[in-house]
């Protein structure tokens, strides 16, 4: 399990991400209450969230080609440092005192800008920096590493306010941002970029490496479908049936416990291997409708955290399968254009849900819609097992 860490370019790029998750988990701790103390209410603070999402999902696709057109590791450097001196810059207006809700919108737009061209291009250097029978390993590693550093970012990020103030917060952030770049730098593989005329023109490219396997569009569709109904079910309705129920403390239990059934998920993904590693990882994605369904049946409070603890460790199994389909199927040359689309499409789903629930849940009922939401997760999952595609692809590490 621990294999591709004897590998130098891997430890560095794995350091460097999960201290990118880790500053962009304090971060809109830090921001929340630097509006709130005084800047702006709960409008301003909404307003400047959502110009950063939106900057990143604008940007995204651009974010995969710069870095198939650029080396990957140069591309991390250069948005850790843009992050850096965005955060550095609002830290600096916060704790001076020059802070104004358009000024952190500015920055919130660039840190978007950042965030996206730094995703695809680090999910595509992993199978740069280490040997192909080590993926499945390299990419559960990496996936908790990201899922520690939100855990503990989120929590320490609360923390280190109430123990400082937003400013200081804001300016760890900043110099956690720094420390990324610094790893980034450690990293050293060749370049695999690939230019093409213009940038419309590359995006054309990942486009039509993106539509040309079934498999890549069958799985993003099935995930526009799941990611929206975890959103609305989840994150939007979860919410307000707990604390009807078992309260706001027990909820935040059952979240946390769901981020350690990830992290045990991640642990079994890299020592096992199925055979269809895509197909398990596609059929196991039905267990995400079984939080849902407690909260509609019967929401106790160890039903919740039970279900919950296991769909953490279902997706991560799918998250690994994934990654390695990826990786060892789409020309590397051509990968982080089309992360960039499927991360599009997972995007996407985030207000798409969050905007269907609340009707849903007004013209059927709060647990009704939960139960429509959770037939569409297993509706979703049977249609992509259907596509002989899915079914047929082998890993070559399994």
């Amino acid at each position: 399990m621990l294999e591709p860490l004897r590998h130098r370019d891997f430890r560095y790029l794995v350091a460097g991400r999960t201290i990118t998750y880790l500053g962009n988990a304090v971060a809109p701790v830090a921001l929340a209450f630097a509006v709130l103390d005084g800047l702006g209410s709960v409008v301003e603070l909404g307003l400047i969230v959502a110009c950063r999402s939106a900057a990143n999902v604008v940007l995204l696709l651009f974010g995969g080609v710069l870095a198939d057109r650029f080396p990957r590791q140069h591309v991390l450097m250069g948005s850790s440092l843009l992050a850096a001196g965005s955060q550095g810059f609002l830290a600096a207006a916060v704790l001076q005192g020059f802070a104004s809700v358009p000024l952190l919108t500015w920055l919130s737009l660039i840190n978007g800008a950042a965030s996206a061209a730094a995703l695809p291009a680090s999910a595509a250097l992993i199978p740069q920096t280490v040997p192909a029978d080590a993926l499945r390993p390299a990419n559960a590693l990496a996936r908790m590493g990201t899922t520690s550093a939100v855990i503990v970012g989120t929590s320490g990020g609360g923390l280190l306010v109430a123990l400082t103030s937003p400013g200081w917060g804001l300016a760890v952030d900043a110099a956690g941002f720094v420390a990324a770049a610094a790893c980034f730098a450690g990293v050293r593989v060749s370049s695999v970029a690939e230019r093409g005329a213009s940038a419309w023109a590359e995006l054309r490219v990942g486009w039509r490496e993106f539509r040309a396997r079934r498999w890549v569009w069958s799985v993003a569709l099935q995930f526009l479908v799941v990611n929206a109904a975890i959103t609305g079910g989840i994150n939007v309705l979860g919410p307000k049936i707990a604390q009807d129920s078992i309260g706001r403390g027990a909820w935040g239990l059952v979240l946390a416990v769901q981020m350690v059934g990830a992290l045990c998920g991640g642990i079994l993904a890299a020592r096992w291997s199925p055979q269809r590693t895509l197909l398990f990882g596609c059929a196991v994605i039905a267990v995400e409708a079984l939080p849902l369904t407690v909260l509609a049946v019967s929401p106790v409070l160890w039903m919740l955290t039970l279900s919950m603890f296991v769909s953490g460790i279902a997706i991560e199994q799918f998250a690994v399968a994934w990654e390695i389909a990826l990786q060892q199927n789409i020309p590397a040359e051509r990968l982080a254009r089309v992360y960039s689309y499927d991360a599009l499409g997972s995007f996407l789903a985030v207000p798409l849900g969050a905007a269907l629930i609340g009707p849903l849940a007004q013209g059927l009922g709060e647990r009704t819609a939960l139960l429509a939401v959770a037939s569409c997760i297993i509706v979703a999952t049977a249609a992509v097992l259907t596509v002989p595609e899915v079914r047929r692809l082998r890993s070559e590490t399994g």
